[in-house]
């Protein structure tokens, strides 16, 4: 059935999520006529050359064609209102005039978002969902569904055309196959029950989080305006932002298509500070991201930079500006502090001594000189490694800055006790060791934090009793001037976004506190305890950050396949983590939609033969561009050996140092340090091997200090766990003589 357009004039266009992904397949010419489309369109619906037609009897489904000069192609729209259109799909137009009673669509009854399908592209990609309708299974194939009645599966949120046919599917295989074509929710909830959840892990894990409020169950099932609104759907508002959204395909999705679980996260009020957690790929970044362009849209016009958005490095940093640029726009950016947690510390230093000129060096420099002072000194009650630690971690992490502080600091999970005449002792050598790097003009990233928050903490009281005075004097006060930097006495920050929270240390979380004022909205941080990297035990709690109550969890990986996510959760073994509050996290219900191919997992004889696997690996990875493979190893070392070895089989290398990768092209190889935050289409890990994974010296630890023996495993699981969900398609891991010991639980027990 056809009928000409209603006369409007002027509307609102939005894109429904997979429009795009359809879109980018269509041939170049008729993408560019898209563009061409939705600009016409959105000035008027009814101009004549866009041929609207009204497709069924209930006005919402309609038509219209694309190319003025080439009528094959067809948009499908459902219209929300008269000024406001849903663009669902681009089909060639016998599609549409052959399979128009294929097209299903709806308001989804738990969701309340607009369901859409095209139920001839279903029995496309599985012909078995064809007879679907109406034919008998045979006896041998029992369907994957049989258990769930159609009023649970509808109960769950799966579409409604679609549950009869999800009720005969008798293979993962199918399941896998149409889930791109089904409505994500439907996707997710049947892929979820696929993987063995119970029905009632599926109700509170997938469906719960995004049903529509028991304060909006009665919604109006007319209303498809305010569904559109629920619905995985933007609003097109000028050729720029479309082409965005084609033109960068997956990798561009994530500023549009937020799922509703991190769009409620985005959106939502806080009373005080609120922490997001889940695994790899869940998309903890891209609601940080989002939550900082959330925070800048809702302040009063300005020029300061009331919002800081922080990470643990300079490379990662970085990223989040690009991201925040391309998100935002430059008119976001220029609100946002954007700076990693050491280099905003020494802005602090440099800021209260700004002629201070000391050389900072790393934890290892440290731990050497650690070790020279001991032996200077005769000192043998106490090891390098233990003062070093106790320094790191008690003293410097947790802000000791005097005797007092550090007899009063907790020291929960250090493993070896030390009694009141211990800490004296301890106390004693750290003041000589601070004093031997004084004299040297040498510091740490560690004491820069500490010093940092100490003299925040301090700016803090000063403005705290400013501001009493003020209210005991009836509202009026002084404007204060802070003493020597001539920066005004005020908190520095109104928001405070943290990203890959679980590697800052007590010191930095301290600095950050009091930045800025307590209240709502104040400190927003995302992170995983699973990808901690360095030896920084944190309770939020006890430094002042109050996140009982707002804490989330996002579970549905946008990266890895579920092959790769399965492997990764391996690793982990039975090792628990904390929640960077005091209790434990695990990572229940974490989740992936997409497939692909197991990992592989391969030995060699030697590091030479194994390396010599590397370069066939990546040889057989042809059907990609060099940069969207990458090859991670334990060492320094090894990335030199590794690069050496591409040289001679022709494959260009590149490494990625602390700035990044040396150039744009060729296979990135890094240390498993330097893939933090990064993904990849395709990656290999190579060397892990007993000895290297973890490496040989940390069970030195495992009879003088049981605890951080523990710890340091984890750590060394962390880090594997890091690298290994850094791949996106496609994952080879290989080792040479003893596979590691994480690797047991893929099935790697033997020596080659």
């Amino acid at each position: 059935m056809t009928s000409p357009a209603p006369q409007i004039e002027g509307a609102t266009l939005r894109l429904l999520d997979k429009a795009d992904r359809e879109i980018t397949e269509l041939p170049s010419r008729t993408v560019e006529a898209v563009y061409n489309f939705q600009r016409d369109f959105r000035k008027n619906p009814r101009s004549g050359g866009l041929d609207l037609r009204r497709h069924t009897d209930d006005g919402r489904l309609w038509s219209a064609r694309i190319d003025r000069e080439d009528s094959h192609y067809r948009a499908l729209l459902l219209r929300l209102t008269d000024s406001d259109w849903l663009l669902v799909s681009v089909k060639p137009r016998e599609h549409i005039d052959e399979h128009i009673d294929r097209l299903a669509y709806g308001i989804n009854q738990i969701t309340g978002a607009i369901d859409y399908v095209d139920l001839k592209d279903l029995e496309d990609a599985v012909p078995e969902a064809a007879p679907a309708v109406g034919e008998q299974q045979p006896a041998d194939q029992q369907p994957l569904f049989a258990e769930y009645s159609p009023k649970e599966l509808a109960d769950l949120g799966v579409a409604e055309p679609l549950i009869s046919i999800v009720l005969k599917l008798t293979t993962e295989d199918e399941v896998t196959a149409l889930a791109q074509y089904m409505p994500r929710h439907t996707a997710e909830v049947l892929l979820r029950l696929r993987d063995g959840r119970s029905y009632q892990q599926v109700k509170e894990q997938v469906t719960e989080p995004v049903a529509v409020a028991a304060t909006e169950r009665s919604f109006d099932a007319g209303d498809w305006l305010a569904a559109g609104e629920r619905s995985p759907a933007v609003v097109i508002t000028d050729d720029e932002f479309l082409q965005s959204v084609i033109e960068e395909g997956n990798f561009g999705r994530w500023k549009i298509f937020l799922h509703p679980t991190q769009r409620k996260l985005v959106d939502r009020t806080y009373s005080g500070s609120a922490k997001v957690g889940g695994g790899p790929g869940t998309g903890k970044t891209i609601v940080a991201l989002h939550r900082v362009k959330h925070l800048v849209d809702r302040l009063p016009p300005g020029h300061t930079k009331p919002v800081l958005l922080t990470t643990f490095n300079k490379n990662l940093a970085a990223d989040l500006r690009a991201r925040l640029l391309s998100l935002g726009g430059p008119e976001t950016l220029a609100r946002v502090d954007i700076v990693h947690v050491d280099q905003l510390a020494m802005r602090v230093v440099r800021e209260a001594d700004p002629g201070s000129a000391k050389r900072r060096i790393d934890d290892g420099q440290a731990l050497r000189e650690w070790r020279q002072m001991l032996v200077e000194a005769g000192e043998n009650r106490w090891d390098a490694e233990f003062l070093s630690d106790e320094w790191n971690q008690v003293i410097l992490g947790r802000a000791a800055h005097t005797r007092s502080d550090y007899f009063q600091a907790r020291r929960a999970g250090r493993g070896r006790s030390v009694n009141r005449a211990d800490r004296a002792e301890i106390w004693q050598l750290a003041e000589r060791f601070t004093q031997r790097l004084d004299l040297k003009g040498l510091e740490t990233h560690r004491q820069v934090a500490e010093r940092a928050a100490r003299l925040e903490i301090a700016r803090k009281s000063k403005i705290d009793e400013l501001q009493r005075k003020k209210d005991e004097d009836g509202g009026l006060g002084n404007i204060h001037v802070e003493s020597g930097s001539g920066a005004w006495l005020r908190y520095r920050y109104r928001h405070i976004v943290v990203d890959e929270a679980q590697d800052l240390s007590p010191a930095h979380w301290k600095m950050l506190r009091a930045m800025v004022p307590a209240g709502p909205d104040d400190i927003f941080l995302v992170g995983d305890t699973h990808q901690r990297i360095y030896d920084n035990q944190v309770t939020l709690g006890s430094l002042g950050i109050n996140i009982r109550g707002n804490s989330s969890k996002l579970t549905l990986s946008y990266r890895t396949t579920r092959e790769i996510l399965r492997s990764a959760l391996g690793l982990l073994g039975d090792t628990a983590y904390d929640d960077l509050d005091g209790d434990t996290d695990d990572l229940t219900g974490y989740r992936s939609v997409l497939h692909g191919l197991r990992p592989t997992l391969r030995g060699a004889k030697s590091w030479d033969e194994e390396r010599d696997l590397v370069a066939d690996q990546i040889l057989a990875w042809h059907d990609i561009p060099r940069e969207s493979v990458a090859v991670c190893v334990p060492t320094n070392d090894m990335v030199t050996e590794v690069a050496s070895r591409l040289q001679e089989r022709g494959i260009t290398p590149t490494e990625i140092t602390p700035e990044g990768p040396r150039k744009a092209e060729g296979v990135h190889i890094g240390t498993m340090y330097r893939f933090k935050g990064l993904e990849y289409q395709r990656m290999i890990i190579a060397g892990v091997s007993e000895g290297l994974v973890p490496r040989s010296s940390v069970d030195n630890w495992e009879r003088t200090d049981s605890a951080r023996h523990k710890r340091e495993l984890q750590r060394a699981r962390s880090l594997l766990f890091v690298a290994v969900t850094r791949a996106r398609d496609a994952l080879a891991i290989s080792w040479n003589g003893e596979p590691s010991r994480f690797l047991k639980p893929l099935g790697t027990t033997e020596s080659i």
